[in-house]
């Protein structure tokens, strides 16, 4: 414990200064924050040598274990009954999104030569719920550290854009305020950018927003699991066992959202919950972050900037079309 205690501080201490920086800024979300953070600490030369070193161990811990007691804790955000009264096709239609997304995704970055995980951690970030979503699945198929660096860039930085682009093209769209909030949960990435961009038409927009894209984030448990299962049919029993179909910390998070839906939960605990997990996410994506080395990027991650563009063009019109149809 001793060995990672330096890593696990100074990811906590960034979480805290991501913090900060939302309340300066309430535009930007605090997990964005804290892995733009983690880039940005990255790219000192000064400081790489300790973070591949000393301060590796705990940094490893938070990139990976408070990352999956956080999802865990995702799962008390979500409520069954709240997506029921979506209705069914807007369910639907957010389901196709994600499956599209995912799908297509993944097969334009095979076809671009993506190497590795890289073209399934690209989906899951786009299609699903952001960093988040590429640390979880990089967990279940036992992807490199280094392989969920370019897609967590990619993911940041559409998410980013997606603040500002998304509400310039409200009107020019025709959208009502809840479409608007309809839109921006279909097709942004990360809960809290969905939160900072969808505020902006308003407490009805933002309600729905806010369900539609838990719907998405509803979407990880079963498709960790499909591709928990495709890894364990690549799987050569040399290298270690299989992973498991469901990973335990899925099983935690859908634990948590039919704890939240079937039992009634004090208020308070809902709000602790919600900050434990903000603070165990935004510790995780710092270490994350920091593993990022944008000048390997601009070499060699051209590729994988078409497939993330692409990938955030491709939700996005999906994501209106739901719109239309809903």
């Amino acid at each position: 414990m001793r060995e990672r205690m330096p890593g696990l501080a100074v990811a906590a201490s960034a979480a805290l200064i991501a913090w900060l920086v939302h309340l300066a800024v309430p535009a930007l979300p605090i997990l964005t924050a804290a892995v733009a953070l983690g880039i940005v600490v990255g790219q000192v030369p000064a400081l790489q040598p300790a973070l591949s070193g000393r301060l590796a161990p705990g940094l490893q811990v938070a990139s990976r274990r408070l990352l999956r007691i956080g999802i865990v804790l995702l799962g008390l955000k979500l409520s069954l009954v709240d997506i029921a009264g979506l209705g069914w096709v807007t369910i639907l239609t957010t389901v196709g999104v994600v499956v599209i997304t995912f799908v297509g995704t993944i097969g334009l970055g095979r076809a671009l030569g993506l190497p590795g995980h890289q073209p399934v951690l690209v989906a899951s970030g786009f299609s699903i719920c952001g960093a988040s979503a590429i640390g979880a699945m990089a967990a279940t198929v036992r992807a490199k550290d280094e392989e969920q660096a370019v897609p967590i860039a990619l993911v940041t930085l559409c998410g980013t854009l997606a603040i500002a682009v998304l509400p310039a093209l409200w009107h020019p769209l025709g959208l009502s305020a809840t479409g608007f909030g309809h839109w921006v949960g279909a097709g942004v990435h990360d809960v809290g950018q969905v939160v900072a961009t969808a505020q902006l038409a308003g407490t009805a927009a933002l309600a729905v927003a806010v369900v539609v894209k838990l719907t998405r984030v509803l979407m990880l448990a079963p498709m960790v699991a499909i591709a928990a299962a495709v890894e364990r049919r690549r799987t050569i029993e040399p290298a270690g066992p299989p992973p498991a179909i469901v990973p335990l910390f899925i099983a935690g998070f859908l634990a948590a959202v039919l704890l939240n839906t079937f039992v009634p939960l004090p208020e308070q605990l809902l709000a602790a919950a919600d900050q434990v997990q903000i603070a165990l996410l935004a510790t995780a994506l710092f270490a994350l972050g920091a593993s990022v080395r944008v000048t390997e990027l601009v070499h060699t991650g051209w590729r994988a900037l078409v497939v993330g563009l692409t990938s955030w063009v491709l939700v996005a019109a999906l994501a209106y079309g739901a719109v239309l149809l809903g």
